[in-house]
C-alpha cells in the first residue's frame, strides 16, 4: 500500500476510501490504452477534499457536474469545426471537425457536505471543493475535567 495513503495511526485514510478498490480496478482494467480522460489530483485537507481535473482548451460551459446520491460525475463535451473555401484564387472546400468528451465518476465519502460543493475553472484546471461535514472534521485533542 502506498504510504501516502495512510494516516499516522496506520488506518486507511479517507482518500484511500474515497477512491477505493473500484477506482484502482477501473484504471487497471477498464481504461483503453489511448484515452482522452484527463489527469485528476485528489487532495485531502483539514476542511475537506479538492479534486483538480487537468482539462486545458475547454471552457467552463463544456463541463457538467452531477451529484446523484453520493456519486459525483464530472463530464465534458467539446465540438470543434473548421471550414475553409476559395483561397488564393483556387476553389476548394475543406471541412474539419472533431468531437471530444470524457466522464469520470467518484463515490464520495459520507463525510462530504454535499450541499456545499463548489467548482471553478481557471487556467485549464477544473477545481471542485468538497467540504467535510462539521462532525467529520478532525478536532484537536482536549482535556476533560473530572467533576
Amino acid at each position: 500500500m502506498n504510504p501516502l495513503m495512510r494516516t499516522g495511526n496506520n488506518l486507511p485514510s479517507l482518500i484511500e476510501n474515497f477512491f477505493g478498490r473500484d477506482m484502482n480496478d477501473f484504471f487497471n482494467s477498464n481504461m483503453p490504452a489511448l484515452s482522452n480522460v484527463p489527469a485528476v489530483n485528489v487532495v485531502e485537507h483539514q476542511d475537506g477534499f479538492r479534486i483538480e481535473v487537468a482539462a486545458p482548451g475547454l471552457k467552463k460551459e463544456d463541463f457538467k457536474l452531477n451529484l446523484n446520491h453520493n456519486n459525483l460525475t464530472i463530464s465534458a463535451y467539446q465540438e470543434s469545426k473548421k471550414e475553409e473555401t476559395d483561397q488564393a484564387g483556387e476553389k476548394y472546400t475543406r471541412r474539419e471537425f472533431s468531437y471530444s468528451s470524457f466522464q469520470r465518476t467518484f463515490t464520495l465519502p459520507t463525510s462530504v457536505d454535499a450541499e456545499n460543493i463548489q467548482a471553478s475553472y481557471t487556467d485549464g484546471v477544473l477545481k471542485i471543493e468538497l467540504p467535510k461535514r462539521e462532525e467529520a472534521k478532525v478536532k484537536p485533542p482536549r482535556q476533560i475535567e473530572i467533576g
